[in-house]
């Protein structure tokens, strides 16, 4: 598994790969919220809060930005930064999981949207999971 900031003008691009989509969908939970407030997920130890999330789209890359979406929407109402989730179902066009956070103080970085553009899920030549998602900061 990895995560990579890619520099881009004005947002911010994060490459991610893992070995499965469940575990792909993870590390983008954990890059946003790497993005939002950096460390966090690492020193929080105490994730307190737990929002179910929903999910359809047409297509793996639209699942991925809205389901980052809904997250990313749900940290700003519930002011809380999001590091975990439970999956209860997944599929490439559907997502059904719990998320677990916790509250912050104040962010890094405010993210306004997770945009469409540039956004893919696919499997790669090494027979990893990928992801390219561009954030508008």
């Amino acid at each position: 598994m990895s995560i990579e900031y890619l520099p881009h003008t004005a947002d911010i691009r994060m490459r991610l790969e893992a070995s499965s989509l469940p575990e792909l969908f993870q590390e983008g939970l954990l890059g946003m919220s790497g993005i939002l407030k950096e460390k966090f997920c690492e020193r929080e130890k105490e994730l307190s809060l737990q929002i179910p999330i929903n999910i359809s789209a047409t297509d793996p890359g639209c699942l991925m930005v809205d389901f980052l979406s809904e997250v990313l929407s749900v940290s700003y109402t519930e002011k809380a930064i999001f590091c975990r989730m439970e999956l209860t179902a997944l599929s490439e066009t559907n997502i059904s999981a719990k998320i677990y956070g916790a509250p912050y103080s104040e962010l890094d970085e405010e993210i306004k949207a997770v945009t469409y553009h540039e956004a893919e899920v696919k499997k790669n030549t090494s027979d990893l999971w990928e992801s390219l998602i561009l954030f508008d900061i």
